[in-house]
């Protein structure tokens, strides 16, 4: 029920089985990997495959790869290709609830990967940002124990009408949320004033530690963390190949050491690490341990390419970059 606190809620959650709905964007990635830097007005060499994205659909997979079993993701994709997202959700144990656009392409992303792993987006937002109010209702929480947001959604007047009538209808019926702010890019153009306002009353925030300094202005990390944790009451930021920080009502409670891995694409790491966390704190593990599980998940992501769980059918990834230490997310 509203005021509730969220530990309260999350045991009514844990008793009910409630599941998991996601709200946010289902994306076309264009992964292009390269070894050689970037050959301006020539060809350069790379891997390139064309893959299923989007921030929220990542995290929803991994939150079923690490076990939840009602997993939904509501997203607007373009009508040509929504049997092809909608295939690849159902195959990676999530269930699709995709609105068809027929005026505007999916999403697409071109992910451009150095020898280091590291990527580079150039993103057209297509019918990502079209989610509109008119595509909520409160039925689809029916069930449903969380709600998480793709913060993609708050770039737009459209999502953001969406965002707010979804965490309200989720907070009437005691449910509890969580918010990935998702783009320090986007960040920057919405503003901090308009992002920290969309946050307002959310219970769990997943930022990485670029966005935490900008939602904050501090340049470390772990006091970014204590401040947004004073504002979303468990904050989890991630830092890349050195982990994660679990901050709680204004202080920094756990340190979570990242996990070495043979990185080749960072690609979705830290969709990794949201889908895995939520997956255990809704389940009952604290917000150390569902951070740690957060991070295994990251380390798992970083060795394929692409931001989707990998399937035992599916060929193995390439071997296009050297070693490095991978751990909770993008960002450091």
């Amino acid at each position: 029920m509203p005021g509730t606190p969220p530990s309260e809620r999350r045991s009514e959650q844990e008793s009910t089985g409630g599941g998991l709905l996601v709200a946010g964007d289902v994306v076309t990635d264009v992964v292009a990997v390269h070894r050689a830097p970037l050959a301006r007005g020539t060809d350069t060499e790379a891997v390139i495959r064309i893959l299923p994205g989007g921030a929220g659909a990542n995290a929803a997979c991994w939150a079923a790869r690490w076990g939840l079993t009602d997993v939904r993701v509501l997203a607007q994709v373009g009508a040509g290709d929504a049997a092809w997202h909608e295939g690849q959700l159902l195959a990676a144990g999530v269930r699709p609830l995709l609105v068809a656009d027929r005026d505007a392409p999916t999403a697409t992303v071109i992910a451009l990967v150095d020898a280091t792993a590291e990527r580079t987006f150039l993103t057209d937002n297509g019918a990502a940002l079209r989610l509109a109010p008119a595509d909520w209702s409160p039925s689809l929480l029916e069930g449903i124990g969380h709600l998480h947001v793709s913060g993609y959604l708050l770039f737009s007047d459209a999502g953001r009408g969406l965002v707010r009538l979804a965490l309200e209808t989720a907070r009437s019926r005691g449910v509890t949320t969580s918010v990935d702010p998702a783009s320090t890019g986007f960040i920057a153009a919405l503003g901090v004033d308009r992002m920290l306002a969309a946050i307002d009353g959310v219970d769990v925030l997943l930022p990485n530690a670029d966005e935490a300094r900008l939602l904050t202005g501090l340049p470390d990390a772990a006091d970014a963390a204590a401040k947004l944790s004073r504002i979303v009451p468990l904050t989890v930021v991630t830092l890349g190949a050195r982990g994660a920080l679990v901050a709680q009502s204004g202080a920094v409670t756990a340190r979570v050491p990242g996990i070495r891995a043979q990185a080749v694409d960072s690609t979705g790491a830290g969709d990794a690490f949201t889908g895995a966390f939520l997956a255990a704190w809704l389940t009952g593990g604290d917000a150390a341990r569902a951070a740690a599980d957060g991070c295994r998940a990251g380390a798992e992501a970083v060795t394929a390419l692409g931001g989707r769980p990998w399937k035992a059918s599916d060929a193995q990834p390439p071997a296009v970059a050297p070693e490095a230490d991978a751990g909770a997310g993008p960002g450091a």
